[in-house]
């Protein structure tokens, strides 16, 4: 499950499509690992995009923080941070069973 906060930052229906189409890698590994939660925050600090996710799943919760001066740009490095984090997690999962 994947809960979006957009704070003080306007995103068009067609930027949210474009997030959660970057994230769906991101959603079936963390479905595949089990207890898969992910918080987005987003908001404009100083011109400035700040992003914040906040993941939890069976083996435990991370954060990630980025701040970009695009909207794009941020969510490109956030989903880049949580797909190798979740990723670490599901090899985790695989040496478990």
């Amino acid at each position: 499950m994947i809960t979006l906060d957009a704070g003080n930052v306007l995103l068009k229906g067609s930027h949210r499509k474009q997030l959660m189409s970057r994230l769906k890698r991101t959603l079936r590994l963390g479905d595949r690992i089990g207890q898969f939660v992910m918080k987005l925050s987003m908001r404009r600090v100083r011109g400035r995009i700040e992003m914040h996710a906040t993941v939890h799943d069976r083996f435990g919760d991370f954060t990630c923080r980025t701040r970009s001066s695009t909207w794009t740009d941020a969510v490109h490095d956030i989903v880049r941070m949580v797909q190798a984090a979740v990723h670490g997690h599901g090899l985790r999962r695989a040496a478990v069973a």
